[in-house]
């Protein structure tokens, strides 16, 4: 390390698919101690265990090996570890391309992999342990849903990659990590943190949600757009983060984006519930961070404090749900209504009662316009989705008799694909499981390191949440405009839940924020989401709101018959709802 009293983590990956060239401009672009990626999500299991299927010797992320191979000298140069869960599934045979990687560029770096994270070959004993894995949102017990596993795999902490740096491993990869563990795997390495070091534990564990998405913390995907320089080239995030557990969020000079205030707020809030942030190491309590802008591009993030482990921790497992299909028939000028009704009564006609069918969704999208000024301002979209677990059903079954009717329906009829044999539905079912039953396997140098979940559970000193100062609500004139020229948000998916997190620049404009939206009130502006429970939290100390509506993406995004499975959309949807306010605030 180039400075004891701070360790340099870089990130260079938010998602398996986010930029290729990232990697290199993080390691050439500045001093950093650590690199690390983010490959996984719910989805990402689902894509990395069909490739398994197909490949026992894959399952892992193909991008981070070709990346290390940009990178790997470099980093052994510099003396930059790196640290990844792009294992996915098979984190040994990732470390295994590693070394031949290596081998082929004359190398001799010290690859470390953790296991431990795969339950699947466990499932029935678990169970007959007592672990009833039931469903978090239902709680309707595996056992009893008649679902049919395909994988499950246990979120780890990050004192497995303590241990193999502490061992002097170069680069560590992993499957399950806990998407922050990345982060605070070599933070409690390098400052030499306890595990009940529980309020450092808890500012890393920020420090990583802050980062792991990639260029979220930096500009990317952020709602006021005017704030951001350039949207080139937008630079990937940096923590500088010092032994006491605060951090500095910044990324490397020359790069477009932006890390500010809001930059930072937006992906506190992103894939979050509650005021309290779990992870296998510690709970960090959101609602004590406290954020300043230093400089340019740089915010301190200080003050967290954290909470014991929890007892438990999170599996994701995936579920065989059947099989998906979805067409689409183009509408376009006139009668679009009565053109959407002829289509769906023929095509129903002959497929059969839409009840024979496990999932059957159709829905007109109108997108078209009065005396429309281009083609395809006169198009309206009438899409129908099937799910079903039989896969004639909803396959070739499905897609061709929509496209028989081209010739003998509506006037105009076109499709926007062709016919389709569909894909497999993976449901997911997010459970816990006492960290009892889970413990890292480090492997490195030939030797097995077993890393217990279980770590001691040292109450936590009770601490209020800091006083905000937040004023009376605003009042005087009001004026009509969208909600977003004031408020900014940050949504996205939680299995089949959807998080939303409003926030406000000022105190006044939070004060009136607070009062105005509540979750009768979101469920007006936003009608899809009206009939959803969903929970409503207030974080002051970010100026934010954050909503968690469940079951609105059904069973999760690999399962999802919704054009925005994973929810995306959704915050820049209600900032687009014209709402009365406050002239001040605007």
């Amino acid at each position: 390390m180039a400075d004891k009293q701070k360790l340099i983590v870089a990130n260079c990956s938010g998602f398996f698919g986010d930029r290729f060239s990232a990697a290199k401009e993080m390691v050439s672009g500045g001093p950093i101690d650590v690199l690390t990626g983010d490959y996984l999500a719910e989805l990402t299991m689902a894509i990395l265990l069909r490739a398994k299927q197909k490949d026992p010797s894959g399952g892992y992320c193909s991008t981070f090996l070709k990346q290390m191979e940009q990178v790997m000298g470099p980093c052994l140069d510099k003396g930059v570890k790196v640290v990844s869960n792009a294992g996915g599934l098979n984190p040994q045979g990732l470390a295994e391309a590693l070394i031949k990687v290596a081998a082929e560029l004359g190398l001799h770096p010290k690859i470390a992999y953790i296991t431990g994270d795969d339950l699947a070959p466990r499932l029935k004993d678990l169970q007959e342990q007592g672990e009833e894995l039931a469903h978090l949102d239902t709680g309707l017990p595996l056992a009893r849903s008649g679902a049919f596993p395909i994988s499950a795999n246990a979120y780890l902490g990050g004192w497995g990659v303590a241990a193999a740096l502490a061992k002097g491993a170069d680069i560590v990869v992993a499957g399950r990590l806990a998407d922050a563990a990345v982060v605070m795997g070599p933070a409690a390495w390098a400052f030499g943190w306890r595990q009940d070091d529980w309020d450092a534990l808890a500012g890393a564990a920020v420090a990583g949600h802050i980062v792991e998405c990639g260029c979220q913390a930096s500009g990317g995907n952020y709602s006021f757009i005017d704030e951001v320089p350039s949207f080139r080239r937008v630079g990937f995030p940096i923590a500088e983060i010092y032994p006491d557990g605060s951090s500095v969020i910044t990324k490397h000079p020359g790069t477009g984006g932006l890390v500010s205030l809001g930059t930072v707020t937006a992906q506190l809030l992103y894939e979050v519930r509650g005021p309290i942030y779990l992870t296998p190491d510690v709970g960090a309590r959101f609602d004590t961070i406290e954020l300043t802008q230093q400089g340019t591009d740089r915010v301190l993030v200080q003050g967290v404090k954290g909470l014991p482990a929890p007892e438990t921790t999170k599996v994701c497992i995936n579920n065989f749900y059947g099989h998906r299909n979805t067409m689409t028939v183009l509408l376009t000028g006139l009668d679009i209504e009565k053109k959407a009704r002829i289509v769906e009564e023929s095509l129903f006609d002959v497929l059969g009662p839409k009840e024979s069918f496990a999932v059957c969704d159709v829905q007109l999208l109108r997108y078209d316009k009065a005396d429309p000024p281009s083609n395809e301002e006169a198009w309206a979209h009438l899409r129908v989705s099937l799910m079903d677990p039989d896969k004639k059903k909803v396959g070739r079954a499905f897609s061709s008799a929509v496209v028989e009717l081209a010739l003998a329906n509506i006037p105009g009829f076109t499709l926007t694909s062709p016919p389709s044999d569909g894909s497999p539905a993976i449901q997911h079912w997010p459970a816990l499981i006492g960290v009892d039953k889970i413990s890292q396997h480090v492997f490195i140098d030939g030797q097995e390191i077993v890393v217990p979940a279980a770590g001691p559970r040292t109450p936590a000193k009770d601490v209020a949440a800091p006083a905000i100062d937040i004023p009376p609500a605003p009042g005087g004139k009001l004026v009509k405009a969208p909600l977003g020229r004031a408020f900014a948000t940050r949504s996205g998916d939680k299995g089949g839940n959807a998080n939303l997190g409003v926030w406000a620049r000022t105190p006044q404009a939070f004060a009136w924020l607070r009062q105005f939206l509540t979750t009768e009130k979101l469920g007006q502006l936003l009608p899809d989401c009206a009939g959803f429970a969903t929970e409503r939290y207030e974080l002051p100390n970010l100026l934010a709101l954050n909503f968690y509506i469940k079951g609105l993406l059904g069973e999760g995004v690999a399962a999802s018959i919704k054009a925005d499975p994973q929810a995306k959309t959704l915050g820049e949807y209600l900032r687009a709802k014209i709402i009365e306010m406050p002239e001040s605030i605007i």
